[in-house]
């Protein structure tokens, strides 16, 4: 099992219902699959870099999640098909980044933090 990181952009056009209903959507497709969610951040509705799709807003939304590598082909062709994600980037996370986004939940500072508090 390996260490994932997910960050989807969803159509802006999306109710709250509905972007909420995706989010249940993919956290279901990967623990079905055998995986376990880590952590979900729903960042809301942000503005694009560059339009897509004529939108220069999206749905923005981050999961972590455990998962075998084979799991993540299977994903990434879930997601192509759903008309409803402009994008998505999936990230497979080192022991360090792991240790860091734990380190974030749990809000402890790092030692950069600290020194840059000082």
């Amino acid at each position: 099992m390996n260490n994932y990181e997910l960050m989807v952009i969803f159509t802006p056009v999306l109710s709250e219902d509905e972007f909420k209903a995706a989010q249940k959507k993919y956290t279901k497709f990967v623990t079905k699959e055998g995986g376990t969610i880590v952590a979900e951040n729903p960042w809301g509705l942000k503005s694009l870099a560059y339009p897509i799709d004529k939108k220069t807003t999206g749905l923005y939304w981050v999961l972590e999640f455990t998962a075998a590598p084979t799991f993540i082909e299977t994903l990434k062709i879930q997601l192509l098909r759903d008309e409803v994600v402009l994008r998505h980037l999936c990230t497979k996370l080192d022991k360090y980044a792991v240790e860091y986004n734990a380190k974030k939940k749990s809000g402890v500072n790092s030692s950069q933090e600290k020194l840059a508090e000082a």
